[in-house]
């Protein structure tokens, strides 16, 4: 019986630790395809911001796509997304019965080039 105890209160301090070592925000370097520079609208559900391009921004983790709505200084407009994948550390947590899965095991790419149309 103290084994089993013992098991579970193991068991729950290592799925605690798994839950605090992702940040709610990751950095997704951002560049146009032309070497230009310019805007864009990007959001999730759980995140929007109109930022210049090229930057680094830090993106809230998101189980759904990062849209882009992009303009470049010549006027030139594109949407695209960028996709949410599900991380290598959810099947760890989902081994270690981590309750608490949330967005923080999804990831963006750490950089995108968005793709600009020719003249």
């Amino acid at each position: 019986m103290k084994i089993q105890l013992l098991g579970l209160a193991s068991l729950l301090i290592i799925t605690s630790c798994a839950s605090i070592t992702n940040d709610a925000h990751v950095p997704v370097a951002l560049s146009f395809s032309n070497g230009s520079n310019g805007t864009c609208d990007i959001e999730n559900k759980r995140f929007s911001a109109k930022i210049d391009i090229p930057i680094t921004p830090m993106v809230r983790r998101s189980d759904d796509n990062l849209r882009l709505r992009c303009e470049t200084v010549d006027g030139r407009k594109v949407t695209t997304f960028i996709p949410s994948n599900i991380g290598a550390k959810l099947i760890a947590s989902a081994v270690f019965l981590d309750f608490g899965i949330t967005d923080k095991h999804r990831e963006y790419p750490a950089s995108f080039v968005i793709p600009i149309p020719s003249e």
